[in-house]
């Protein structure tokens, strides 16, 4: 599992093709109490084991902040 505790912006030179899969988040607290975000993706359709947990990413409270203001920024 990846744990992301801060954001940088990078712009890509090409956007590549993505698969739609499912996703689910949940709120889960880190050993010292603090409230993080996870979220989990699922394989695709065309996967050899379609809906398996792909990729997990969790983001710190403070990348949870970073994230925020780029969300408000641009969106």
């Amino acid at each position: 599992m990846a744990l992301v505790g801060r954001l940088e912006q990078q712009t890509l030179e090409r956007d590549g093709h993505h698969s739609e899969v499912d996703c689910t988040y949940s709120i889960v607290h880190d050993s010292d109490g603090k409230k993080c975000l996870q979220i989990d993706t699922y394989g695709s359709k065309t996967r050899q084991i379609p809906g398996k947990k792909s990729q997990s990413i969790r983001f710190t409270p403070e990348a949870l902040q970073e994230l925020k203001a780029i969300l408000e920024s641009h969106f």
